[in-house]
């Protein structure tokens, strides 16, 4: 079997908790976008960008996460805030996957989005790869219309998720995967 297929069969998520330093280093990280970007592109349209996420950015975000959080929800307890406020501190590195939707587009939105979707897929796959962790999360934040603009995001744009990237702190064992046999058919006519 092709070590290729190997990678993709071994492949799982490193929870953002069990990321630490190293990040990839900048050859190594610019190595790995480029891979990333390498998606299926209906159109050639090119419906995703990437935000960089990086020491005290992280914490200023997730500053700003808290005070959302808290004006949304005044009760929230002091545990939930500072676990907001710590959102993106973990890994040493967090990409933001943000969809472009062109609506003037033929290119239908669900494709466009799928697209972006993949390029977050990559960066787990090439992070795995290159022996670092990786974990795409979303959560609240990933659809707020508060947190968008804080990111400088357009009307038209999305975000997909935050990958935290950094090297794995202890071995993740693989949770349990379904049966291929459980979610395989033939059609006939």
């Amino acid at each position: 079997m092709s070590r290729s297929l190997s990678l993709l069969q071994q492949r799982h998520s490193v929870p953002s908790r069990q990321l630490g330093e190293p990040a990839p280093d900048e050859a190594t990280l610019h190595a790995l976008l480029e891979a990333a970007i390498r998606v299926p592109d209906h159109g050639k349209l090119v419906p995703f960008r990437l935000i960089r996420l990086q020491g005290d950015a992280k914490l200023r975000l997730g500053e700003q996460l808290a005070t959302i959080a808290i004006r949304n929800n005044p009760e929230l307890s002091e545990a939930k805030q500072e676990k907001e406020r710590l959102r993106y501190t973990f890994a040493p590195l967090v990409l933001v996957v943000v969809a472009r939707i062109d609506s003037q587009s033929k290119v239908p939105e669900i494709e466009q989005k799928l697209c972006a979707g993949n390029v977050a897929y990559n960066l787990l796959l090439g992070a795995y790869a290159l022996g670092l962790g990786a974990q795409w999360l979303t959560g609240w934040a990933a659809y707020d219309n508060e947190v968008a603009a804080i990111l400088g995001l357009a009307q038209h744009e999305h975000v997909i998720g935050f990958v935290h990237l950094g090297t794995p702190q202890l071995d993740v064992p693989d949770r349990d995967r379904p049966a291929l046999a459980d979610l395989l058919s033939t059609w006939t006519p």
